[in-house]
């Protein structure tokens, strides 16, 4: 059994314990345990937690909602105007403002919870070996004695005792601070060796660099040296975005001109119209009241949070919040093919032998397809005609090196087949299920005695395997340029031949022009060693053939850059295969430029300003390695481009860091990759990125909306008090009564925006300059515009009906809700901010615009007619014929804005 090491504060010296000591003290083999055990070790040990960063607690939350400056001007209004006696009107203030402070409050909790479920989504993943099989599971999910395989990229996902390593380097900067990656190796080491210099360990959160290795889980939780989950995945960012930024600053301003223009007007009211200081107070109080947006802060923050919380629904996991407004802005996205572009559904479909063609069946990870030929051969086979795999011995080499060159593995879960790997190198797996043969037993049957993994830059693999009989071989698979030069003869029935390297190259143009995805598959005879460099693979290999796999495009994918060449977004596909199979799938992709394609080789040899001016003619960038990509971010953002670029690779992150929006794969990517991206797409499906723009657009548009709706109703009102002071009339609103009106409609009309769908041409239109003020000229136009109508139609309204002969509280009873009228028709109208809003679409198209309207009119109904109402706000009864007024003043204001709209998009087109 394993100790309970976990119960107890004694450390094992792990790291001075030979393998063998290890996996005793484990209880566990080098085959892993089976999912029995792992489950009973899971319930004793637990989950393989590592402690969460605190959360903002409640009452810190609640004290945010007063940290606004408009917000404290209300309050030391609230409070002077107590100090007067005036209980009423402090009191009205002080319950609008606590008010506002418990929706903000609610409504944070909610974005709270929502960014935490969206967290789930980005769980760390480990490889371990059960039940003798490699396959993925949840970090969490590991338990002591679980066989872990690393990779380059990989987080580790606990401390592990490292059992066989190849060329494995760690970076520890997460536990050590040193910055520079270590070196590992399985020897033990001594007891008192420094926890940096721990060669023998491989500890929770660090991450993998480069090369490969396997270990025994020996601590899990908090029993790890890191300690905690947080260093394995970087919370969800909420950082203040440049909007927010930029509405505080806009906030500062504000409150800066409406206590100068309220010092102006009471001091004009006193000097010209002799009015006393007291009653100038109430009017500056009322001023400031009417100006300040109460709910702007709160409203903008539900409107990005509500936005991310729809992006996590179409599978794009916002990491840090700004990338919301970023997306928004996007002109050009580079994507990765495999998988993003693609279905990632890697099949075998050609094999290209010594004087045979073979094609082969089935499409995606089912075992499910026959061989056959595909050509004519010199023996008098027919195209077509069917292949038995087992009696022909150089397609069983070809298969059997694929197999043993291979680190995948093929299972069935829930009915589906799926690939625990690369879906490349499960290519050649699912083939030789095809053939008939089970992968697991080859493997078997071919101890792997040391084996050099693939990278971008080496561009191959290579394994040494010991064959039944006790002789080596040298397995390789990869480039086929790569592998190809490193052939000196060629595997065929009659022996190995002499190598046409010039014929071969025909062989790999051919099958790159019908779209393949080309690999090299070669061996050598081992000399006697029991270790593999680099050099035993560089010369001497046997060509055993070519290999064509196929991964064809989603069709949501063709859809995608459809939607983004719509959108004035130019996508550009990032790939390493060969340039004439990336050129046939940016064809059938639909990409703008595919008539030549830029290659790592020659991106490697342009200058800055050559790759600045190439980079905007081509579309397809092939034989692309990962410092090439950081190459082609700096050369589209040195033209002014805003970009997105995606990756799953550790040596990714340069790029992604880089770029605009960094996008990484939550499936394949590598937990180095999600680290610095800003956005993980849950599902690698390239429409994902177009949703996600869409989504971005579409937030910027409801914030955009609401700060278009709130401002024009708070000018109104701030200069219906103004014009009264300065025509020395009484105030058609008191300070008290624009507190409920600000109440009512900002958390029901100004939060209904917040819910908006996008608008028709959101993806029609080009994208927006990044640099661009949120307040712009259009907006500013529309808040003195509204501001004016509103403004008219409320002073109209209380000084017709005062004429009339009726009582103060009867007209402003009238006037408030004249402005709650136009605020609702204007609703309507600031749906679409220059589009039409006179259709079926814009009337009726929210039900949160319609369910907001019917609570108002229920709340106005309330307000206008109950005696606590009446007796708190000095309203009053209205007859039916005001309410007839206030429809058609409503309705005229409504038209007045849709006209306005058309002038402008008349204006714009020309």
């Amino acid at each position: 059994m394993p100790e309970p090491h976990h119960k107890t504060e004694q450390r094992i010296p792990w790291h001075t314990l030979s393998d063998e000591e290890v996996l005793q003290r484990v209880d566990s083999n080098r085959e892993g345990l089976d999912d029995k055990e792992a489950r009973r070790r899971l319930e004793e040990h637990g989950p393989n937690y590592l402690q969460e960063k605190r959360q903002r607690p409640w009452w810190r939350r609640l004290l945010d909602q007063f940290n606004n400056i408009l917000i404290i001007i209300l309050l030391i209004a609230a409070a002077v105007t107590s100090m007067l006696g005036q209980w009423v009107d402090a009191g009205a203030i002080f319950a609008v403002v606590l008010i506002n402070a418990a929706i903000g409050f609610f409504q944070e909790g909610k974005a709270e919870k929502a960014l935490e479920s969206i967290k789930g989504m980005l769980s760390p993943q480990a490889t371990v070996f059960r039940n003798g099989r490699r396959t993925t599971i949840a970090a969490e999910e590991l338990v002591p004695g679980d066989i872990v395989a690393l990779s380059a990229g990989d987080r580790v996902p606990a401390d592990l005792r490292l059992l066989k390593t190849r060329r494995l380097r760690i970076q520890e900067a997460a536990l050590t601070g040193e910055s520079e990656a270590v070196s590992k190796r399985p020897e033990p080491v001594d007891e008192k060796t420094d926890l940096a210099d721990r060669s023998s360990l491989a500890f929770a959160g660090t991450m993998v660099v480069d090369g490969s290795a396997r270990g025994v889980g020996v601590e899990t939780g908090r029993r790890t040296e890191i300690g905690r989950i947080s260093e394995m995945l970087e919370e969800v960012e909420q950082v203040q975005t440049p909007l927010l930024r930029q509405i505080d600053r806009f906030a500062k301003v504000l409150a800066v001109m409406i206590i100068v223009i309220a010092a102006a007007m009471a001091l004009y009211g006193v000097l010209v119209h002799g009015y006393d200081l007291e009653e100038m107070f109430f009017a500056s109080v009322g001023l400031a009241v009417a100006a300040i947006p109460q709910g702007l802060p709160a409203l903008v923050t539900i409107t990005f949070a509500l936005g991310v919380q729809r992006m996590a629904q179409r599978n794009a996991i916002i990491r840090r919040l700004p990338a919301v407004e970023t997306l928004g802005a996007v002109s050009t996205i580079f994507s990765d093919k495999t998988g993003t572009l693609t279905r990632n559904e890697m099949t075998l479909k050609a094999v290209v032998l010594a004087g045979s063609e073979i094609e082969i069946g089935g499409v995606g990870f089912a075992p499910e397809g026959e061989f056959r030929h595909a050509g004519e051969s010199g023996e008098g086979e027919q195209k077509g005609e069917p292949i038995d795999p087992e009696h022909d011995p150089l397609l069983g080499r070809l298969l059997r090196a694929g197999t043993l060159c291979n680190d995948s593995t093929l299972e069935q879960r829930n009915g589906e087949w799926v690939i625990n790997g690369d879906p490349t190198e499960g290519a050649f797996i699912v083939a030789a299920a095809k053939a008939g043969w089970d992968p697991d037993k080859v493997r078997r049957q071919f101890e792997r005695i040391d084996s050099i993994p693939f990278d971008s830059e080496r561009k191959y693999m290579a394994t040494l395997d010991r064959e039944p009989g006790g002789k080596a071989v040298i397995h390789v698979k990869g480039a086929p340029e790569v592998v190809l030069s490193r052939c000196e003869r060629l595997a065929s029935p009659e022996g190995d031949s002499e190598l046409d390297h010039n014929a071969w190259k025909a062989k790999i143009r051919a099958l790159s022009e019908h779209g393949f995805r080309v690999l090299a598959v070669a061996e050598k005879p081992d000399e006697g060693r029991d270790t593999l460099e680099d050099k035993d693979a560089e010369s001497g290999l046997v060509l055993l053939g070519l290999a064509g796999l196929l991964d064809p495009p989603r069709e949501s994918a063709i859809e995608a850059v459809k939607k983004c060449h719509s959108a004035g977004i130019r996508v550009k596909m990032v790939t390493g295969d060969h340039a004439l199979t990336a050129r046939a799938i940016g064809g059938q992709l639909g990409l703008q430029h595919t008539g030549s394609a830029l290659t790592g080789a020659d991106i490697a040899d342009l200058s800055a300003s050559e790759l600045r001016q190439r980079v905007d003619e081509i579309d397809v960038f092939a034989r692309a390695a990962p410092e090439h990509k950081l190459r082609l971010v700096e050369a589209i953002q040195s033209r002014g481009a805003v970009c997105a670029m995606t990756g799953d690779g550790v040596n990714d992150a340069p790029a992604l860091k880089r770029a605009d929006v960094g996008i990484a794969m939550g499936i394949q990517g590598t937990e180095a990759a999600k680290e610095v991206a800003e956005m993980v797409l849950a599902d690698d499906n390239f429409a994902t990125i177009a949703n996600a723009v869409e989504e971005g657009r579409t937030i910027y548009d409801n914030v955009k909306k609401a700060i278009t709706f709130l401002l024009p109703s708070n000018g109104g009102e701030a200069m219906s008090i103004l014009g009264a002071v300065l025509f020395a009339t009484a105030l058609p609103i008191t300070p008290v009564q624009i507190l409920w009106v600000n109440m009512v409609t900002a958390v029901t009309l100004g939060l209904a925006l917040a819910f908006e769908p996008a608008e028709s041409d959101v993806m029609a239109r080009a994208p927006r300059d990044p640099a661009a003020p949120i307040l712009d000229r259009f907006l500013g136009w529309r808040v003195i515009f509204v501001s004016l109508l509103l403004v008219g139609a409320v002073f109209g309204l209380f000084l017709w009906e005062t004429r009339q002969g009726e009582s103060v509280e009867v007209a402003r009873t009238l006037a408030v809700n004249m402005l709650v009228a136009g605020e609702i028709v204007y609703l309507f109208n600031v749906r679409r901010l220059t589009g039409s809003s006179l259709s079926r679409k814009g009337l009726l198209g929210s039900l949160a615009a319609l369910l907001a309207t019917a609570l108002v009119i229920v709340f106005q109904l309330l307000w206008t007619y109950t005696e606590p109402m009446q007796f708190l706000f000095a309203s009053a009864p209205l007859e039916a014929f005001h309410w007839g007024i206030i429809v058609a003043v409503a309705l005229v204001i409504f038209l007045l804005v849709e006209l306005e709209k058309a002038i402008w998009r008349k204006m714009r087109k020309k």
